[in-house]
């Protein structure tokens, strides 16, 4: 399915979704730059880690520069809200959906590979009953030929989150809008987890669900 066809479709099915703003934090390796779209272009970038709000449904693009042994290269990977966290109210920006961009998948999208990864929290009824060991650490696997990550992630608990990484680059004859997807609002944070860029979208506290971000998957 095209990106933005599974978010529209859980919004579709109801619940406390639409206008949320979801945090995410986005962490690349040590020295690599992260921006978020907009609809001019790209935001300033930041450091290795970026922390936005994003909205359920639309299609988010990022731009990655500066990438470890890859002067001049730049990735521009997407996210897809397609669910929500449920933190306790007034803490959401304690538990952000993590979404990890790792060397290796830099490097593959660099050379024209592309790749799907399906972020989801874990059913509380079968995850380990131990603590990550860093939160810069999240667990991930290869899905066999032939799965559907989406739908293995599902089996497992519930999907939050969809990042596609690689395969597309910025065309100088294609409109904004079109590789952007509309290029969407989104929030940005600074280090103090204050709003500084872009428009906010409109806040709604969920209640409580005692789930955290832990497992991403591939």
């Amino acid at each position: 399915m095209p990106p933005g066809a599974i978010g529209r479709q859980r919004l579709m099915r109801g619940g406390p979704l639409s206008g949320y703003c979801q945090p995410v934090e986005i962490r690349a390796p040590q020295g690599a730059r992260i921006a978020p779209a907009t609809a001019t272009g790209f935001l300033e970038s930041r450091p290795t880690r970026l922390v936005v709000g994003l909205a359920i449904g639309p299609v988010y693009r990022f731009r990655v520069t500066e990438i470890p042994g890859h002067p001049g290269v730049e990735v521009f990977p997407t996210i897809e809200m397609i669910d929500r966290l449920y933190p306790p109210p007034g803490q959401s920006l304690r538990f952000p959906v993590p979404v990890e961009l790792t060397q290796q998948e830099l490097e593959m999208a660099a050379d024209g590979k592309f790749i799907t990864r399906v972020i989801y929290v874990e059913d509380p009824k079968l995850a380990l009953p131990v603590a990550e060991k860093a939160t810069s650490e999240t667990r991930w696997f290869d899905v066999r030929p032939g799965e559907d990550p989406l739908v293995t992630a599902d089996n497992l608990g519930r999907p939050i989150a969809i990042l596609r990484l690689g395969g597309r680059v910025p065309d100088e004859k294609e409109l904004n809008t079109t590789f952007f997807y509309g290029a969407p609002p989104v929030t940005v944070y600074d280090h103090n987890k204050r709003a500084v860029e872009e428009l906010p979208l409109p806040r709604r506290e969920g209640r409580g669900e005692g789930l955290s971000p832990t497992p991403t998957h591939r």
